[in-house]
């Protein structure tokens, strides 16, 4: 059962997203219990991580693992193709890159802010990493 407070009345009565800035930690049910659906749509979450993924469209044969398994559906899919990504809600947890076919690699792992030219690096490390 959840616990009723304002933000789940507010939330569970229309099945609204919960609004940035409108509720205080505070007035949260216990047990990290989501009321109503949809709410992930109003929080851009991009904004904390420490590595972003890099599509290379030369590389990718659009299998779509990173889709099936992004936690945050932040891969974006136009008529059966990887085009890139929804950085305002994507966290950088690498899954996606993780999840890419080994032999393919088509997606890189860089620094939040890194050039094109840092690309490189990043390629080089990931398949020592794979080596170990």
């Amino acid at each position: 059962m959840v616990k009723e407070t304002k933000v789940t009345r507010e939330i569970m009565a229309g099945d609204q997203p919960q609004k940035r800035g409108g509720a205080n930690w505070r007035d949260l049910p216990a047990g990290a219990v989501i009321a109503g659906g949809a709410n992930s749509a109003a929080f851009e979450t991009g904004d904390w991580r420490t590595l972003k993924p890099v599509h290379l469209p030369e590389r990718c044969i659009h299998c779509l693992l990173c889709w099936v398994f992004c936690p945050d559906m932040a891969v974006i899919v136009e008529d059966g193709r990887v085009v890139g990504f929804d950085y305002k809600h994507c966290k950088g947890c690498g899954i996606c890159a993780k999840e890419c076919p080994s032999k393919v690699n088509a997606i890189d792992m860089v620094p939040e802010g890194a050039e094109d030219a840092d690309r490189s690096t990043v390629s080089e490390y990931r398949g020592k990493e794979k080596s170990r």
